[in-house]
This record gives C-alpha cells, structure tokens and sequence, in this order.
C-alpha cells in the first residue's frame, strides 16, 4: 500500500512522511478514527515507506514542494503490497470459530485477514472481519498468547529491513488481562521497533496503553469506499423496511420488528446502527448538495432519493445522536428489544410529529 494509493488525508500523508524525513519515528503511535477513514492503510503505507529501500521524489507540475511515496517496486515493497514481509506482523480480535476450536491467536486467521484486506481495499471493520471469519455472535479480543505472540516475535531480530513493524488492529479489543504482558515492549521496545496501534474509540483503550502512544488523529468524514461492503449490502435491506415502519408510524408493527433487530449479535446490532448512522448523513448531504457518492446504485439509490427529503440538514445532529446513543447502549448489553423501540419510536416522531405520543 502507498501513500498515493490512499484517497485524501493528504495533510496526515504528509505529517508522516515528514517524520521519517527528520528522522522522528515515534516508537508507539495511535491512528484513531471512525470507519472508513483509512486509519488502517494509512499504518500499512507508513509502515512500507519507512522500509522502502528506493523512495521516490515525485515533482508535480506546477508545484514546488515534492510529494515523497515509497517505490512500490522494491524487494520490501513488493512484500509489503502482498502483506507477507517477514518483518510485517499483524494483531486483531479473534475467538473460536469452526476452524479454529480452541486457543485462537492471529496467526491462525492471517490468511482470512489478507484475504480480507484485499477484499475490502483495506477499510476494514470490525464486523465485516468478525463476518469473514464466521465468528457468528462471538465478540473477538485480543487475548494473552497473542500479546505473549508480540513479545516473542520482536524479540528477533529483523529478517531483511530496518524496521519490525507490529500492528495492532481495534486495540481497544485488547483484554484487561493479556495487557501487562505488552506494557514493558512497548515503552521500551528492542531497536528499530515501531509498534502502530489502530483505534475508532480510544476512549475504550486501556489507560496504561493509551499512554505509552503518539496518538495520530485521522481527521474528517470517513473516506467513502469504492463499493459497498457485504456487510452493507446485508444491512440495506432491513434498514429501508426499518424507515418505512418509522415513517407510518405503525407501533404494532415496529413491537416485532424491533423484536427481529434485537435478535441479531450486540456486534452486528452495533454494525447496523453505523450503517444507518451512515446513510442518514449521506441523505442530509444530498438534501444540501443534490449529489450522492459514485458508488450508489439500483435499488439503494432509489432508497436513497426518496429517503433524502425527510433528513434535513437542520436535524442531522439529532438522528446522530439518537444512532450513537444506541450504539453506546448496545455496547454495554442494554436490553435490545426495548432499545430499538425506543429509537423506532423517536425516529417516527422526527418524520411526523406528533405522531407517536410521547412517553
């Protein structure tokens, strides 16, 4: 992955790359965001710059400053673009699956998790990663052998570049437990050891971790993929037969319905209420602008149009804070059914005041 393959953030491109130029690599650091930010590709380019043994000096016209990538073409960069060098170590949330029935560590998943990286142009999320490895309802941490995995592995030297590269993938999934393990490495790591944490909520993040790291905000509006995930395409469906309930307004029929969403995992509860987060903002933006994302199409953008006039830009804030108040509920096992009434209840308020009495 190169800088240049990544779209925007090009004021953290170049507060990164600037870094190694001055040779000022922090040890530890935290790329935060939300999803689709490319937080995580962003790591990855950073981590293959710095290894790059050709960077490139490329002038474009009419502007003076170089924009510097790494070549893209050497040994270690055509490694780094398969995500197999040897000094590129991956860590993410895991738990038994039906491959792997006991004891899982993220060695046992990197296949799946290239796979998915490639599948997903590196916009990983957590429930699309839990999906590709059929974790089903089970919530994936990053558990004790994994962190003892960590001090193992950088207790070797490197195999061909400067620089071991350990990344940690939704550290905020990192146990109570497995983190005393890590705490030693990663405030005093062997030479040449970049360790590059990634985070949607570092809030959640162990405190003792939190501040032994450079945190590296990844500012803006989550970068808009190239297509839409299978995990968004799963989740279009309710979502509109979800708004259509809430615009008539039929509390007998929102009762069951929020019965059924309230059956999915706390995960793709979560997955869902980001993906509606999600739509929502991009139909106050066409209220505003009269232009979706190239990458709408058939029956979504159909949704989309007619959905668009009842988001105005005025309440955005407020349909936001209702999806991440439940999310943040959801998070801490509050009780589902009553939940998602709740929110079905206010979003039919919103579209028709009045409506629904209030409670």
């Amino acid at each position: 992955m190169r800088f240049s393959e990544i779209p925007g953030q090009e004021e953290i491109k170049k507060k990164l790359i600037r870094t190694v130029i001055d040779q000022r690599v922090s040890h530890a650091q935290l790329f935060f965001g939300p999803e689709g930010c490319g937080k995580l590709a962003l790591a990855i380019a950073y981590a293959q710059f710095i290894n790059c043994t050709n960077k490139q000096k490329i002038l474009h016209e009419g502007v003076k400053e170089e924009q510097v990538d790494s070549c893209g073409v050497c040994p270690s960069c055509v490694k780094y673009q398969k995500l197999v060098h040897p000094d590129l170590h991956f860590i993410y949330p895991v738990a038994t699956t039906r491959k792997v029935v006991k004891k899982p560590q993220s060695r046992m998943f990197i296949e799946d998790w290239r796979n998915y990286l490639f599948a997903v142009n590196y916009q990983a999320g957590l429930q699309g990663w839990y999906d590709a490895i059929e974790l089903e309802n089970k919530q994936g941490i990053i558990n004790t052998d994994d962190c003892n995995e960590i001090v193992t592995t950088l207790s070797y030297k490197s195999y061909e570049s400067d620089y071991k590269v350990m990344i940690l993938w939704m550290v905020e999934k990192l146990s109570y437990s497995a983190a005393p393990k890590i705490l030693k490495i990663l405030e005093e790591p062997p030479e040449k050891t970049l360790f590059l944490l990634i985070s949607e909520d570092p809030d959640q993040i162990i405190k003792t971790i939190l501040s032994r790291t450079l945190m590296v905000r990844i500012p803006g509006t989550p970068v808009l993929r190239t297509g839409r995930t299978e995990e968004e395409a799963v989740f279009f469906e309710p979502f509109r037969q979800w708004m259509r309930l809430c615009y008539i307004a039929r509390v007998g029929d929102l009762i069951p319905f929020a019965g059924e969403l309230a059956r999915m995992g706390r995960e793709k509860q979560k997955g869902f209420l980001s993906y509606g987060l999600k739509v929502v903002g991009i139909a106050a933006s066409f209220n505003l602008q009269e232009r979706l994302p190239g990458n709408i199409e058939g029956d979504e953008l159909k949704f989309l149009k007619e959905f668009s006039p009842f988001i105005r830009q005025e309440d955005l804030a407020a349909f936001s804070e209702l999806f991440n108040t439940a999310i943040f509920h959801t998070e801490r096992n509050a009780h589902a059914p009553t939940l998602f009434l709740d929110l079905s209840l206010k979003i039919a308020r919103f579209f028709k005041p009045g409506s629904v009495p209030v409670t």
